[in-house]
């Protein structure tokens, strides 16, 4: 869970600047919301890949892939409705 405090931490640390700059139209801000937003890309890249790996790495049932479910039988062919016949 130590990576959602730090994703946390980080969005709420950006809240001042976000103000700022959609405020009071501080351009300094707007550079820091970008620099702040680009650091979020990178962590959640960094998040997804550490939850793929350990996902993939679990051996087990949990990743193993579910058994497709029982196909019917195929109806007989006398059964089939036979097509409409053509309007004229």
């Amino acid at each position: 869970m130590n990576n959602f405090g730090k994703l946390k931490d980080l969005v709420m640390s950006l809240e001042g600047d976000f103000e700022k700059f959609y405020d009071k139209q501080n351009s300094a801000a707007g550079t820091r919301v970008r620099k702040g937003m680009q650091e979020l890309k990178n962590m959640a890249q960094q998040i997804r890949a550490e939850v793929q790996d350990m996902k993939n790495s679990s051996g087990g049932e949990e990743a193993a892939p579910k058994a497709a479910p029982a196909k019917k039988a195929a109806a007989p062919a006398a059964a089939k409705k036979a097509p409409a016949a053509k309007k004229k």
